[in-house]
C-alpha cells in the first residue's frame, strides 16, 4: 500500500543526505534564536511545496513534489533574518520555486540555485527588513529553547561582522566567528556547523568538495591581491571566509549538483570565479554580503564551462585515436 507521502513526494537519497547535513544547524539555530526558526523552517517548506505541486501539475501534468523543494525551504530559511514577517519569507520561497525552478521545466533543469533566486528577491524588494539581525550571543543554559524570539532582535539592529568591518574598521574575534557568536542570518552563524556539514557530504559524495575548495582558494587569491594593493576596503583572507554567508554558500548552494558543472576542470573554475566575485562584491560594491551574488554569477557560466571542457576532451580523443590509427 503506498503511503501518503509516496503518493505526493519522490523520495531522493540525495536530497536527505543534504537534509541531514542542515540538521545540526538548523537544532543550533533554534537554540540561538528561538522557536521562531522552526516555524519559519516550517511554514516555507508548506508554501514551497504547495506551489511545485501547483507549477507540476497545471504546467507539466506531473503529480508529485520533489524531495529538492524541501531542501530549497531549508536552505533559503538558513539566510534569512529570523525576524523577517511570514508573508515576506513566502513571497521570496513562492518566487524561488517557480522563477527560479518551475519555469524551467521543473526539477533536476533549473539552471539557478532556487534557494538564493528567492533570497535575491527577498533582499532587493524588502532590503530594510533583511538588515536585521540577532544582537548578542546566548551562551550556556537552555539559550533561547524558551523563548518564540530571542527578544533582543527587537531592541536593537545589529551590524554583522562584514558591516561592521566595512562602516568602522572593526575586526569580529575569530574564535566567536567560528562558534557563532555573532549576528547574522539564521544558518550562517556558526562556521563549525558548516563544515562539520561538508564533512558529511564529501564523506557520502553528495556535495563537490573541489568546489568548496575551489571556492576558498578564489577568495584566498583575489583577497590576498587586493591586500597587497593595500586596499582598506578588503580584510584578510580568514576573516573574508569566516564572516558572512561564504561557507554556507560554498558548502550548500554552490555545490547544487543541477546548477553547477558536472565536468571536474569546470568545477574547479566555477568555484574559483565564485570566490573571487565574492571578494569584489564585498569590497566595491553596494552589497556587503557578496556570495549570493557570486554562486548566481557562477551558475550562469556553469553550462558554459561543461560545454567547453567536454569539447576539449572529445578533440583529444579524436585526435589520440588518429594518431594510434
Amino acid at each position: 500500500m503506498v503511503s501518503l507521502y509516496e503518493k505526493y513526494f519522490m523520495k531522493q537519497k540525495m536530497m536527505r543526505t543534504v537534509l541531514i547535513a542542515l540538521l545540526p544547524i538548523l537544532l543550533f539555530s533554534i537554540y540561538l534564536f528561538g522557536w521562531r526558526v522552526l516555524a519559519l523552517t516550517v511554514f516555507n517548506i508548506i508554501i514551497a511545496c504547495l506551489v511545485e505541486f501547483l507549477s507540476e501539475s497545471k504546467i507539466y501534468n506531473r503529480k508529485k513534489i520533489s524531495e529538492a523543494a524541501i531542501i530549497s525551504s531549508v536552505l533559503y530559511t538558513m539566510t534569512l533574518p529570523v525576524s523577517i514577517p511570514f508573508w515576506m519569507s513566502a513571497v521570496g520561497i513562492a518566487f524561488a520555486i517557480f522563477f527560479g525552478k518551475a519555469v524551467f521545466g521543473g526539477f533536476g533543469k533549473n539552471v539557478f540555485n532556487p534557494a538564493l533566486v528567492g533570497r535575491v528577491f527577498v533582499y532587493v524588494n524588502f532590503p530594510q527588513p533583511l538588515t536585521i539581525n540577532w544582537n548578542e550571543a546566548v551562551v550556556g543554559g537552555i539559550g533561547s529553547l524558551n523563548k518564540w524570539v530571542n527578544p533582543l532582535i527587537d531592541q536593537v539592529t545589529t551590524a554583522t561582522p562584514m558591516l561592521a568591518f566595512r562602516n568602522a574598521g572593526e575586526m569580529t574575534n575569530y574564535l566567536d566567528l567560528f562558534l557563532g557568536r555573532i549576528p547574522g542570518a539564521i544558518g550562517e552563524t556558526s562556521k563549525l556547523l558548516i563544515l562539520l556539514g561538508a564533512a558529511y557530504l564529501i564523506y557520502k559524495k553528495v556535495a563537490s568538495w573541489e568546489i568548496m575548495l575551489s571556492s576558498a582558494l578564489g577568495l584566498t587569491v583575489m583577497t590576498l591581491i587586493f591586500n597587497f594593493m593595500k586596499i582598506e576596503s578588503i580584510p584578510n583572507p580568514i576573516f573574508q571566509i569566516l564572516s558572512g554567508g561564504f561557507l554556507l554558500g560554498a558548502v550548500f548552494m554552490a555545490t547544487d549538483p543541477i546548477s553547477a558543472p558536472k565536468t571536474k576542470p569546470a568545477k574547479f573554475i566555477y568555484g574559483f570565479i565564485i570566490g573571487i566575485v565574492c571578494v569584489i562584491i564585498r569590497g566595491f560594491a553596494l552589497f556587503s554580503e557578496g556570495m549570493m551574488f557570486a554562486v548566481l554569477i557562477g551558475n550562469i557560466f556553469a553550462p558554459i564551462m561543461d560545454y567547453v571542457v567536454r569539447k576539449r576532451n572529445k578533440a583529444k580523443k579524436n585526435k589520440l585515436a588518429k594518431e594510434t590509427n
